[in-house]
């Protein structure tokens, strides 16, 4: 115990987890003083006075880890920012390893930024390995890695992890995008892209085009949610209000989601869970296809074409089928 008299009363003071502690008992007895001293020792190992103990810095494996999972659950209605952030976390995770929190700086998330602009793209091959294009990362894919870092760490310090963002506005500026593009389909180069597009990628394309609908739309199809009788499907939610709407099927369409609501009855019935969506993921039925990224390339590739991306600019006024200022 450590008590000293000032005056007429006695004071305590001792270190706990570092910090200096120091303060008066009011006594001018020497027994209760180092009473109130042990009490107070007591209050605060237990936490009872405002003093805790510090969290401990976890490790980037840890703190990913746990930020995708929150990631997933709170981005339900959206799961496309929840898988953009699984797949931003490849590379994040590639760069700084197990590294504790605390000690990733603003100098090591810009050479992380100066490293990834300086690499190439990649694309899946037949064989499922990666093979390096001649392209270079674009601008946007680093600027959501990014903000998959600072969003990783902000829900860190949210849970009282004592850190400050090293990627803060302040610390790290993303790079400038440059990259929006506009291509225009002609009917002959849709028919050579079908040619060489895979029966996935093919199936996915022709919805698009077909009903109107946004990639990740098509990729989360749900058997209960379309209507070949009444000829219409069902999107529950998107990006935005009007996301969430009944789209009318053509003919295409229409024999497209049968032969895929056929597969997946197929599916149920050997696994209940593996049948809900029309275009599971390759890996794990029970989850939508990620996306059509790599198959998408190669199919740019074979009808060598600069690649572009896959998606839908839609026309107010305009039928499904004539949405084709677009990149597909």
């Amino acid at each position: 115990m450590s008590i000293f008299k000032r005056g007429s009363v006695y004071w305590y003071h001792f270190l706990f987890n570092g910090e200096h502690i120091q303060k008066s008992t009011k006594q001018g007895n020497p027994r209760t003083a180092r009473q109130i001293e042990a009490a107070y020792k007591t209050a605060l190992a237990k936490g009872e006075v405002g003093i805790t103990e510090r969290k401990k810095i976890p490790g980037f494996k840890a703190a990913m880890a746990d930020f995708l999972k929150w990631a997933a659950q709170d981005h339900q209605m959206a799961s496309s920012t929840a898988e953009r952030y699984r797949y931003s976390s490849f590379a994040l995770l590639g760069f700084f390893g197990d590294k504790p929190l605390d000690k990733i700086t603003p100098d090591e998330v810009e050479r992380y930024k100066t490293s990834r602009a300086a690499e190439f793209k990649t694309v899946r091959g037949k064989d499922k390995k990666r093979l390096q294009t001649k392209q270079r990362l674009r601008p946007a894919t680093v600027n959501r890695e990014l903000a998959c870092l600072r969003a990783m760490f902000n829900h860190a310090i949210k849970g009282e992890v004592p850190l400050r963002n090293p990627i803060s506005k302040t610390a790290a500026k993303v790079l400038r995008e440059d990259n929006e593009q506009t291509r225009v389909l002609s009917y002959d180069e849709q028919g050579k892209y079908m040619e060489k597009a895979t029966p996935m990628l093919r199936d996915v394309a022709t919805l698009m085009l077909e009903t109107g609908m946004r990639p990740e739309e098509v990729y989360r199809i749900q058997a209960v949610n379309v209507y070949l009788i009444e000829n219409y499907l069902f999107n529950p939610f998107g990006k935005t209000k009007a996301a969430k709407r009944r789209i009318k099927l053509t003919e295409t369409a229409k024999s497209i989601l049968t032969l895929r609501m056929k597969a997946a009855a197929e599916r149920g019935a050997k696994d209940k869970d593996s049948g809900s969506f029309l275009f599971p993921c390759e890996v794990d039925a029970t989850r939508p296809l990620p996306g059509i990224q790599s198959a998408h390339a190669r199919a740019c590739a074979k009808a060598k074409w600069l690649s572009f991306a896959p998606t839908i600019v839609a026309i107010p006024g305009l039928p499904a089928r004539s949405k084709q200022e677009s990149t597909l």
